[in-house]
C-alpha cells in the first residue's frame, strides 16, 4: 500500500505473475522541431516498472499518448519511442501497434510472444480517450487481465486510460507513481520555512489555483518567463511585443493583492533579455524591465533578477520548481533558467521539487540532478497534487472493484 494516507495497492502488493498486464505509462517525451526525442527521462523513469513485471513473465501492454494531435497527425506517432524503448532494455522486442481496434491489431496481440512489449500507438489518436469513455476504456481492458497506472504525469486528466480502466480491471500503481506520491506528500505535508517556489512557463491561465494555494504556505514566489509578463502589464509596464494573457491581467493583479494581504513576498524580474525569438545568433540585449523596446520580445531574466532570485533561493528550506523563466527552445535564452538550476543544486540545506515536462527538458542532462530531493516526470500534475493532495487518477485507482 502507498503511505502517506492512499488505500491503494502497488504491483509490490499483489503477486502478478504469468499475467496480460495493461501499463499506463507517459511517454509524452519532448520533441525537437522535425520531431526527434529531445528528451527521454520519462521513459528512462518508467523502466524500473517494466522490468519489475517483465521480470515476473508477465506480457505488457503500454498505453500513452504524445502531443496534442488532431486526428492521426503521424508526426505524433509512438514509433520513435517504441525504437528508443527497445534501445533501453535491448533483450526485449518492442512491437508497435498501429491500431488496437483493428482486426490486424487484435491479431497481433492475440500472438503476442515471449520478451515481446507491445505499445499500443498514441492513445490520442482515439478520440474517445478525451471524452471519458467508458466503452473505449472497456475495449482497452478486454486486452488484458489487470491494469497499472505508472503515468503520474497525466494522472490530473480524467481520460478513458486514467480514470475508466480501473472501473473493469484489477488495478495497481506502478513503481513510478508510488514515488511520486510518496515523496510529494511528505515533503509538502512537513515543509520547512523559508519556502520558495519558483514559477515560470508562458502561461498563468493553467496555474492561477495552484498559484493562490501557494500564497497561503509560501514565504517567496519567484516569477519568470511569459507567465511574469502578465503580471507585469498588472505594474502598467509596456512589454513590447513579449508574450502575455490580457485576459488574465485581473486574475493576476488579484493574486498581488492576496499575496500582500497574507505577507507573501512575489517577486517580478527587474531586468531581462530582450530580443528576436527566431533570431539565436546575438542572445539579445540586457535591459531594465521598465525599459522594454516597443519591437523586442523579453526572452529570458537578465543578470540583476538572476542575482535576486539567487540570493533568495540560497537562504530556503523547501523549494518547489516548475516552468523555465525564458524561450529554452533557443538556447541563448536560457542562460537565466540555467544560473537557478545551479542555485537550487548549490543548496544543500534545502529540500527541492522540480517538475514539468518543459523542465525536464531543459535540465535532464545536466550535472547535479543527484542534489535535487524529487524531480516529478509531471508538471500540471504535480501542481495540482500539491494543490488538492490528489488526482483523477489517483481516486480511479482507490475505487473498489465489484
Amino acid at each position: 500500500m502507498i503511505k502517506n494516507g492512499f488505500s491503494i495497492k502497488t504491483i509490490e502488493d499483489e503477486k502478478i505473475e504469468g499475467k496480460r498486464v495493461l501499463v499506463r505509462v507517459d511517454f509524452n517525451v519532448s520533441l525537437t522541431d522535425d520531431f526527434t526525442i529531445a528528451d527521454d527521462v520519462r521513459i528512462r523513469q518508467a523502466i524500473p516498472t517494466l522490468e519489475y513485471l517483465l521480470k515476473k513473465n508477465n506480457k505488457l501492454i503500454l498505453i500513452s499518448h504524445l502531443g496534442r494531435p488532431k486526428g492521426r497527425q503521424m508526426h505524433f506517432s509512438l514509433k520513435k519511442v517504441a525504437l528508443h524503448l527497445h534501445d533501453l532494455i535491448p533483450q526485449y522486442q518492442v512491437t508497435l501497434v498501429d491500431d488496437f481496434l483493428s482486426e490486424s491489431g487484435q491479431k497481433q496481440l492475440a500472438n503476442q510472444k515471449e520478451h515481446e512489449i507491445m505499445l499500443l500507438e498514441n492513445i490520442r489518436f482515439y478520440p474517445q480517450e478525451k471524452e471519458k469513455s467508458s466503452a473505449f476504456a472497456q475495449k482497452l481492458a478486454q486486452l488484458a487481465d489487470m491494469y497499472v497506472n505508472d503515468a503520474f504525469g497525466v494522472c490530473h486528466r480524467s481520460d478513458s486510460s486514467i480514470s475508466q480502466i480501473p472501473t473493469f480491471l484489477p488495478s495497481y500503481a506502478g513503481l513510478l507513481l508510488k514515488k511520486e506520491i510518496e515523496t510529494i506528500s511528505s515533503i509538502v505535508k512537513k515543509v520547512k520555512k523559508p519556502f520558495v517556489a519558483i514559477i515560470g512557463g508562458a502561461k498563468i491561465s493553467t496555474k492561477i489555483n495552484f498559484l493562490s494555494k501557494l500564497l497561503d504556505v509560501a514565504d517567496y514566489v519567484l516569477l519568470g518567463g511569459g507567465l511574469a509578463n502578465t503580471f507585469l502589464l498588472t505594474q502598467g509596464l509596456a512589454i513590447g511585443k513579449s508574450l502575455a494573457e490580457k485576459e488574465e491581467a485581473d486574475a493576476a493583479k488579484k493574486l498581488l493583492f492576496m499575496a500582500a494581504q497574507k505577507n507573501t513576498a512575489v517577486i517580478l524580474p527587474k531586468d531581462a533579455v530582450v530580443g528576436n525569438p527566431s533570431n539565436g545568433k546575438d542572445g539579445g540585449q540586457v535591459v531594465k524591465i521598465e525599459d522594454i523596446p516597443k519591437n523586442a520580445s523579453i526572452l529570458d531574466i537578465g543578470p540583476q533578477t538572476q542575482a535576486m532570485f539567487s540570493n533568495i533561493i540560497s537562504q530556503a528550506k523547501t523549494i518547489i520548481w516548475n516552468g523555465p523563466v525564458g524561450y529554452c527552445e533557443n538556447s541563448q535564452f536560457c542562460r537565466g533558467t540555467d544560473f537557478l538550476y545551479y542555485a537550487i543544486t548549490q543548496n544543500k540545506n534545502a529540500v527541492s521539487i522540480v517538475g514539468g515536462g518543459d523542465t525536464l527538458a531543459t535540465i535532464s542532462k545536466k550535472e547535479y540532478l543527484d542534489q535535487i530531493t524529487h524531480i516529478s516526470t509531471g508538471g500540471g500534475a504535480m501542481l495540482e497534487f500539491i494543490e488538492k493532495g490528489t488526482l483523477p487518477g489517483i481516486e480511479a485507482l482507490s475505487q473498489k472493484k465489484s
